[in-house]
């Protein structure tokens, strides 16, 4: 596609930022496409010497781009714009992938009619595997969410959401996979507790984790048809979903959740609440 031969800047190179980067490269970017930053010398050296990109500042980084990826934490971010807003390259695409911080408080640090994409990634995108939810701000049209959905499709999947669902998306995929090592964890425990030896405990959960899941992705069926396909009257899997229901695990996960929600709203307002940047040199 023609957006994926511009340029692009990845503002903060750890651990997702070099995930986007790594993917970008295996799905067909070249090294001479992207530039990247970080604050720590040492990790400059060290994205040099494995991807062969150029490691900027981030003032130049974001001139230089196309596109530009915010991943940084939300706290850094007022002063990540205030350094950067006025090196930006007209018509230069925004794409954040700082958790919380909502589009408008973005655009309001950005040249008028910057557009800007909010991201929740999560990490299995370290495997190319990853869950992706994408809102438009208000300058944002379809060819910068296609352009968005073309970089975020090289580490998985991709959904538009608007930017109201986005703390609920927190909620679910991207605090998810922590949800589902807990019970991974958690399985593993039981394996080790009946007798089995920890090793093949886990060889078994993993293994049943990820069929389990392609299961469910290929044949398309809803969950509650396959697991009632397991659970036989009366049998071993019936009476083990009985105690998970006496011990309300389905009313736990709404609760679990619901609390991510509510503390990704927390966190969106603490980022709104801060003082705002001096911007006299605007």
């Amino acid at each position: 596609m023609a957006q994926t031969r511009s340029t692009l800047a990845i503002i903060g190179a750890g651990v997702m930022g070099e995930t986007v980067l790594s993917g970008l490269l295996r799905a067909g970017w070249t090294a001479d496409q992207i530039v990247a930053t970080d604050r720590r010398p040492e990790r400059q050296v060290e994205l040099r010497e494995k991807y062969g990109i150029e490691m900027l500042e981030n003032a130049d980084a974001a001139g230089a781009a196309d596109t530009v990826i915010f991943v940084v934490k939300p706290q850094d971010m007022r002063d990540l714009l205030t350094e950067i807003s006025t090196k930006l390259r007209p018509g230069a695409l925004v794409v954040s992938l700082a958790a919380g911080v909502d589009t408008a408080a973005i655009e309001n640090q950005l040249p008028e009619g910057t557009p800007v994409v909010r991201v929740m990634p999560n990490t299995p995108a370290q495997v190319d595997e990853g869950m992706a939810a994408i809102s438009a701000g208000i300058s944002a049209d379809e060819s910068h969410l296609a352009r968005a959905t073309a970089i975020l499709s090289a580490t998985g999947r991709v959904v538009t959401v608007p930017e109201r669902y986005q703390d609920a998306v927190t909620a679910i995929s991207g605090s998810g996979p922590a949800y589902l090592f807990f019970v991974v964890e958690s399985m593993i425990e039981a394996g080790v507790h009946l007798g089995l030896p920890r090793d093949t405990a886990t060889e078994l959960v993993v293994q049943t984790m990820l069929g389990s899941a392609k299961l469910l992705r290929e044949t398309g069926e809803h969950p509650t048809v396959l697991r009632e396909r397991v659970t036989s009257p009366g049998g071993t899997t019936a009476a083990a979903i009985r105690e998970l229901e006496n011990h309300k695990v389905r009313a736990a996960f709404l609760t679990a959740m619901e609390a991510a929600r509510d503390r990704s709203r927390e966190l969106a307002d603490a980022a709104r609440d801060q003082p705002e940047p001096d911007r006299s040199r605007r």
